[in-house]
């Protein structure tokens, strides 16, 4: 359970130890994990989740929105359940049989039985929806990247909060940044939609005399509670989605990787094709690289990668330039990520756009944090 902590302007109010210390048993579930609260806020302001003028925007039908005014799926059940007794059968959202939800290890996607040019808006139009602006998007690449954003979900709920909610808006920070990126992908006639997320944690110095903040661990249950709303802001009831998540098959842990001992370059994946460009695709979205392109035909991606160990500039603002909306134009170069089909396993290497094979340090560098991140 990580605590709350003050912001230092309110360093002094007294307000704070009182709210944590009367807040109510019900908080407790939550705070260790038994839900999944869910509240946030992006740490950029403005209006950026704008439509590509290829694609239309998403409908605005109710079938499309997610229920509001909740904070975790249990209480969207319960508002689903009140509802219906209401007999207010025209706004509970219809249950829907083209969306699967599909596992491999910790890793989970959707697939939907709908064109990803259909989905691309809508899917924009859903972080927007959780309290995301977009800070990078490609629709010929079908992917898309939020800004940071708080989680103010984190923060104890009760009659409390409810009565100091603007003085603890103010004074409490959940010390916990996060920001998400999807991609989408056609496979035969269907969409796969991937979900990955970066987290950021504040912490004290060793010497206690201020706060840094340093890179949290990826969560797979936070990236499957965002799919599970995602199902439901596309149309799947509540619970059915939280039980489609939950229920989804798995089938063999994370893969065993292994580098070459040749000298080369490359990784061994003891996965086929298919499972082994899945996963390298996932690698590719949590590592954070920039996917400009893929080729699924030639086991090729395409990514920007500006390698900071030759001492180039940085070509991408790091994570605190992001959370504080900053950006860099500096350029970067091309490289290609491929998968190699080997029959029942598979390889990874790095080549240029001309297909020449990489083994330079720069090539080691990324498919090493390419296995970290399988």
């Amino acid at each position: 359970m990580k605590s709350m902590r003050r912001t230092k302007r309110y360093s002094g109010l007294a307000v704070g130890v009182a709210v944590l210390t009367l807040a109510g048993c019900s908080q407790f579930d939550q705070l260790l994990g038994r839900e999944e609260p869910i509240d946030y806020r992006s740490t950029v302001s403005g209006d950026p989740l704008s439509i590509p003028p290829d694609l239309t925007q998403a409908s605005q039908h109710a079938q499309y929105r997610a229920p509001e005014g909740t904070t975790t799926f249990s209480q969207y059940a319960r508002s689903q359940a009140e509802r219906s007794r209401m007999g207010a059968r025209d706004q509970i959202l219809p249950e829907r049989d083209d969306i699967r939800v599909m596992r491999d290890g910790d890793l989970r996607w959707l697939v939907v039985n709908q064109p990803a040019e259909d989905l691309y808006a809508k899917v924009v139009d859903f972080w927007g929806e959780q309290g995301f602006t977009i800070y990078r998007q490609d629709p010929r690449a079908g992917v898309m990247e939020t800004d940071w954003a708080e989680n103010r979900g984190k923060i104890p709920e009760g009659w409390i909060k409810s009565a100091l909610g603007f003085i603890l808006d103010q004074v409490y920070d959940s010390g916990e940044r996060e920001r998400f990126r999807t991609r989408l992908e056609r496979v035969d006639g269907k969409t796969e939609i991937y979900i990955t997320h970066d987290q950021m944690v504040e912490t004290g110095t060793a010497d206690r005399s201020g706060w840094k903040w340093v890179e949290g661990k990826e969560d797979p249950n936070l990236n499957a509670a965002m799919l599970a709303r995602l199902m439901v802001f596309l149309g799947t009831d509540t619970d059915h989605a939280r039980q489609l998540v939950a229920e989804a098959q798995k089938t063999d842990l994370k893969p065993e990787i292994s580098a070459a001992t040749d000298g080369q370059a490359m990784l061994n994946l003891n996965q086929p094709f298919d499972r082994a460009w899945r996963r390298v695709g996932v690698g590719i979205d949590s590592a954070g690289f920039s996917l400009e392109d893929r080729d699924r035909s030639t086991g090729d991606y395409y990514i920007r990668y500006l390698d900071t160990d030759t001492g180039r500039k940085v070509s991408q603002p790091g994570l605190i330039d992001r959370m504080l909306g900053r950006k860099s134009a500096t350029e970067a170069d091309t490289l290609v990520v491929r998968v190699i089909d080997r029959g029942q396993s598979s390889s990874v290497i790095v080549t240029d756009r001309d297909g020449q094979q990489d083994n330079s340090e720069t090539a080691r560098r990324i498919l090493t944090v390419l296995a970290e991140h399988m």
